[in-house]
């Protein structure tokens, strides 16, 4: 049955309501199993007025996925800057991934675990969001190494908190009693150790 109209709000916030009310319905049920009727029976508006807002789903969602990509990348980011040296600065990176992760649910799986990642288009924000993470969490690899290791090295430590990220989602008990802070510190000293036996290459690039 479809919900009635809702009461009439300004522009802004109009349009901030669509984009909350559709991050869970993408992240539920994906792309190609959402519609904009769905979106405009939840939201409590009719098609027309979702369709004043965002010229089609696909606008919708790619916008969403810009705006919850920035989110996360914003939340490491202060997080690393704010703590005092690398080693700390991994930690906080981590922890800050995973709070993430357990406090925005519906955005982490709307961008990692969502139906529409063969469609590069639209994954284009996540793409970018890979890229920035490992440029923000290279420099904190002091190990005498070039560029192109460096970066290297950088992206696998953004697959790592991606991949343990998205598992959580699965299985609620990786994130144990001692909730996500005991999670962030594991993998950061496990990354620690790593970055901590690398050597530098006979021609670093």
């Amino acid at each position: 049955m479809a919900t009635a109209p809702s009461s009439r709000l300004p522009a802004a916030e109009r349009r901030r309501q669509l984009l909350d009310v559709s991050v869970g319905h993408f992240a539920e049920k994906g792309f190609d199993g959402t519609s904009m009727s769905d979106l405009a029976e939840a939201a409590g508006v009719t098609k027309p007025v979702l369709y004043q807002h965002f010229r089609s789903k696909r606008a919708l969602y790619a916008e969403l996925l810009e705006e919850v990509s920035h989110l996360l990348l914003e939340e490491v980011e202060k997080a690393v800057a704010a703590a005092d040296g690398p080693h700390q600065q991994v930690r906080a990176g981590f922890t800050a991934y995973f709070r993430f992760v357990v406090e925005h649910r519906s955005a982490f799986q709307l961008l990692f675990v969502g139906g529409s990642r063969h469609d590069r288009e639209l994954t284009a924000a996540v793409d970018h969001l890979e890229v920035a993470m490992a440029e923000t969490i290279a420099p904190l690899i002091e190990a005498g190494i070039g560029t192109r290791q460096r970066r290297q090295l950088a992206l696998a430590l953004v697959g790592m908190a991606e991949a343990t990220g998205r598992r959580a989602l699965i299985d609620p008990q990786l994130v144990d009693p001692g909730g996500i802070e005991t999670m962030a510190n594991r993998l950061a000293e496990l990354a620690w150790a790593g970055l901590r036996s690398i050597r530098p290459e006979a021609d670093p690039v």
